[in-house]
């Protein structure tokens, strides 16, 4: 065994033993594994204003971050003070970002935790606009909820909301905002931190300190996800017009793949070894053998296909990938093995945009867009739309997090607040 390989290897059973851990519970971005698979049964296909609403939170802060389950706890992140209004945006100085832990059972709000934001950040207007300033998703694990908020950087609480340390990443902004979300690998915190510095950064979980580094990321607004491969793991990031596998151990890299010929923004999804990315604002995809060392585009690239989504990630289930394109009303089902499009069919009614990531759960696909509902699909390589479900709160809510499935219970995060959806 190569350095490279005992290090993933060493460092795997300790991830392992965080995800059995995790049991049920929904820690990170797209959850176990970052796959936006959930073991869920008996949730919701429809619902309304009126009906399969469980319970309903106002959130102290807006936000696009996806909830996370952690035991008997939903952490999520918001902000307030600014940028809640585009006629009227306000002082920069007021901004404030929030963690709120919520009681699992009941949505009650257990305690938040505010605090100011380091300003200048980029202007609320245009694509900020959309998302505002907290859209990164938290993780969590046994000793703490790790949070990243762009220029105010990283931090890490513990379950009582008790801040255990804070990490500046960088400086800098970007007219696009930031979103990527916390990864976690044995002691590690890892964050893409390209937006702020253009490095990607892993942190000491008990002191946020800094362990490793990696150069060379170009573009990329997903976040990172661990493989399993060979035993091991290689976390797996995807930049414009290439795609890399490094040791989330040491920050080495491992390999590149020639890629997609854009910035990225989905997240990539991987099943057997095999990574699956799409992007790009012309739609495209690849798919990617781990495992190799060097440049691999002629010897691990599978296949690539001319579809894909500028925002919303892909789920991979049973043998085919599911996307929706985010502006066209279009959802996609591509056989994962060859990249051959098997359907390719327009939402009725067809929605504005599609931001969220899609969910796998119970058999059902779940596709939520920003204000025209969510579009509940068979989960099958044959298009068939089970129920679309709005819901129109007197204050036009914006959803852009991704669903999360808890037992038999449906989290849905708009911007203001945290819907559970399911029989009463």
């Amino acid at each position: 065994m190569n350095r490279s390989n005992h290090f993933i290897g060493a460092s795997t059973l300790l991830a392992a033993l965080s995800v059995v851990c995790c049991g049920a519970d929904w820690a990170q971005f797209r959850g176990p594994g970052s796959q936006g698979i959930g073991k869920a049964t008996n949730l919701p296909t429809t619902w309304s204003d009126e009906s399969n609403i469980v319970w309903k939170t106002p959130l102290p802060g807006y936000g696009a971050s996806s909830p996370i389950l952690w035991k008997d706890t939903i952490y999520v992140t918001g902000y307030s003070g600014y940028g809640q209004s585009r006629d009227k945006p306000g002082d920069q100085a007021d901004l404030k970002l929030h963690l709120s832990a919520l009681k699992r059972s009941d949505g009650s709000i257990q305690w938040t935790e505010t605090f100011p934001a380091r300003t200048p950040v980029e202007n609320y207007a245009q694509f900020i606009a959309l998302h505002g300033y907290a859209s990164s998703t938290p993780a969590a694990d046994d000793k703490a909820v790790y949070v990243y908020f762009g220029r105010t950087g990283a931090a890490a609480f513990g379950h009582d909301g008790k801040r255990l340390w804070k990490r500046v990443l960088g400086d800098k902004t970007h007219v696009f905002g930031t979103g990527t979300s916390p990864v976690l690998f044995g002691d590690l915190v890892i964050i893409n931190a390209y937006v702020e510095c253009g490095d990607m950064i892993a942190l000491r979980k008990d002191t946020g300190e800094e362990a490793w580094r990696a150069k060379g990321l170009d573009r990329a607004w997903n976040t990172p996800v661990l493989v399993d491969v060979n035993g091991g793991q290689e976390l797996v990031i995807n930049s414009e017009r290439k795609m890399q596998g490094f040791n989330p151990q040491t920050g080495e890299l491992l390999w590149t793949c020639q890629g997609i010929e854009d910035y990225i923004c989905p997240t990539v999804v991987a099943h057997d070894g095999i990574i699956y990315a799409i992007g790009a604002r012309k739609g495209s995809g690849i798919a990617v053998r781990a495992g190799g060392r060097g440049d691999v585009t002629t010897t691990h690239r599978l296949w690539t296909m001319e579809r894909g989504s500028n925002v919303s990630s892909p789920v991979y289930y049973e043998g085919h990938l599911y996307f929706a394109n985010e502006s066209r009303g279009i959802v996609y089902c591509a056989n994962a093995e060859t990249g051959k499009i098997v359907y390719e069919e327009r939402l009725n009614p067809k929605p504005q945009f599609v931001y969220a990531s899609p969910l796998v759960a119970d058999g059902k696909l779940y596709y939520v867009s920003r204000q025209d509902g969510t579009y509940v699909l068979e989960a099958a390589p044959k298009f068939n739309m089970l129920a679309h479900n709005v819901l129109t709160p007197a204050d036009d809510s914006v959803f852009n997090a991704s669903p999360v499935p808890d037992g038999n219970l449906l989290l849905l995060r708009s911007d203001k607040f945290l819907y559970a959806i399911g029989k009463k």
